[in-house]
């Protein structure tokens, strides 16, 4: 399975004492430094599952122009009006729905564009590292935002970092366009992403619900005409 490269560091890092309290209950005998190389060789392996970039059915064929896929994995916290208070800045003109997805510390934090389109507009924020699962975190929290558009549609999203995540990665900005499901980032150790809606966009997903990013279908766009 493919491993993101920004987890590399962080799974060859464990790697180097558990080399060494191996070697030297090898050499020396000493069983309580093969036994104490175990928990770095766990953590390692965590650090592996954790980075993991699976491939999605967006990764072999285009979904369809309508549709708006989950940008990550983890379960649904809002699905329709806006929570309040998450949301100070303005969204897309004319009113907006929300969808809310929590990533856990064992969910793949690869993030994917929930649609297709050009990024018209890029943002970074510092702030707090409270958990991502509280309301107040969406406008609190670290995070990075995206306006994507496409014609006459625009879909905006956010990653928002938690209580253990440290660092955002997107790897995208203004001009570049992005492909509906296509990778453009992570966040490190738990977090959330936010996606703001037009109103007419029909919501497919509910609170609760188990999402896959760049697989789950969040929201359909009107049919044309």
């Amino acid at each position: 399975m493919r491993i993101d490269r920004a987890g590399w560091p962080f799974i060859t890092g464990p790697l180097g004492p558990a080399a060494v309290l191996a070697l030297a209950g090898a050499l020396r005998g000493r069983r309580w430094a093969r036994v104490a190389a175990w928990p770095f060789l766990g953590l390692s392996a965590y650090m592996a599952l954790f980075f993991r970039d699976p491939d999605r059915p967006c990764d072999r064929e285009e979904p369809p122009a309508d549709v708006v896929l989950s940008p990550a994995d983890g379960m649904v916290m809002v699905a329709g009006q806006p929570q309040e208070g998450v949301a100070p800045e303005p969204a897309p003109p004319g009113g907006w729905q929300q969808v809310s997805v929590f990533l856990s510390v064992v969910d793949v934090h690869v993030n994917r564009s929930p649609y297709r389109g050009e990024v018209v507009e890029s943002s970074y924020r510092k702030g707090s590292f409270l958990a991502a699962y509280r309301a107040e975190s969406a406008h609190r929290n670290e995070r990075s935002e995206l306006w994507l558009r496409e014609g006459e549609r625009t879909v905006v999203f956010r990653q928002l970092v938690g209580v253990l995540a440290r660092r955002i990665v997107t790897r995208t900005g203004v001009g570049q366009r992005l492909a509906t499901g296509e990778r453009f980032g992570l966040m490190k150790f738990g977090s959330r992403m936010d996606v703001f809606l037009p109103a007419e966009c029909e919501i497919t997903v509910r609170k609760g619900q188990r999402v896959r990013g760049g697989d789950t279908v969040i929201a359909r766009w009107p049919a044309a005409g």
